[in-house]
């Protein structure tokens, strides 16, 4: 670690023990870019406890669901770079037989966090007729195959993993959204704590973007970095599961990726998931 000169601003940065945020993080976590004024001090959480701290605005940049995004407008602006979306692909409800859509009303599903988008996602295509119960994203895949759900909401990399344990695909939330609007569905972004000011939010947001950047230009070295949080992927499955959510649209959303993120919380309000429009000022 180089030495901290007496005049760099700390940001506090948390993001998700996964592949992809691992990989989109691997320059600033390990030093491959300057960084100037700022030093960067990260820790790793889940998506769910990230989104939970960000009301309490208590990191300066931090990954974040867009439906939690859209109750901590007054704290954090979106940066523009870092998205999480799938283009025809997303979060999956599984279960130990297999069904369709119609089998879930009633059931008992375990989800990764009711601030998750992948939640927010299941709302939408089933309103309230299922009853849910919150578990650890990493253990939903074990809730599902010992019986104590009847389906489970997965995220991350049991979208790869899930018929190790003998699982069926019920739905794909991303294909499902795709059918319905023809748009990527948005899933994850990064947040930009306001009182940096708007110098202080562009340059942190542009350090992203480079380490972003410094990932896809040096994809071998970034993997090795990632592989340390892929649960049960092997290099392959991990350059597969980074390449699905680290892409063009991590540097930029485009003006598809906002459109849809803009979408999906105009139809969150109309479906009174979140209490209120939402404005998103991108970064």
């Amino acid at each position: 670690m180089p030495p901290v000169a007496a005049d760099q601003q700390l940001i506090r940065v948390g993001h998700s023990p996964d592949p992809d945020d691992a990989f989109m993080f691997h320059a600033l976590a390990n030093d491959k870019i300057e960084t100037g004024r700022y030093r960067f001090e990260h820790t790793l959480q889940d998506i769910e406890t990230l989104n939970h701290r960000a009301f309490r605005g208590e990191l300066e940049l931090t990954a974040v669901s867009l439906h939690g995004y859209a109750f901590v407008t007054d704290k954090y602006a979106l940066c523009s770079c870092g998205a999480s979306m799938g283009d025809n692909y997303g979060p999956m409800v599984v279960a130990r037989q297999p069904g369709d859509i119609a089998g879930l009303k009633g059931k008992k599903i375990a989800v990764p966090g009711t601030l998750t988008t992948a939640f927010l996602s299941l709302k939408l295509l089933l309103g309230d007729s299922f009853e849910y119960e919150v578990h650890p994203f990493d253990e939903i895949l074990n809730v599902v195959e010992q019986g104590r759900a009847d389906a489970g909401l997965v995220i991350h990399e049991g979208q790869l993993t899930y018929q190790n344990q003998g699982l069926s695909l019920i739905v794909d939330l991303g294909k499902w959204w795709h059918a319905e609007t023809g748009l990527p569905l948005p899933l994850g972004g990064n947040a930009i704590r306001r009182d940096l000011g708007q110098t202080g939010m562009r340059e942190v947001t542009e350090l992203l973007r480079q380490s972003i950047r410094y990932g896809l230009d040096h994809r071998q070295e970034a993997l090795i970095h990632a592989e340390k949080y892929g649960r049960d992927l092997d290099r392959e499955r991990t350059d597969t599961f980074v390449g699905m959510y680290v892409n063009d649209w991590t540097l930029d959303f485009g003006p598809r990726g906002r459109d849809a993120v803009k979408l999906l919380l105009a139809r969150a309000y109309e479906a009174r998931i979140i209490p209120k429009p939402v404005e998103v000022e991108f970064i």
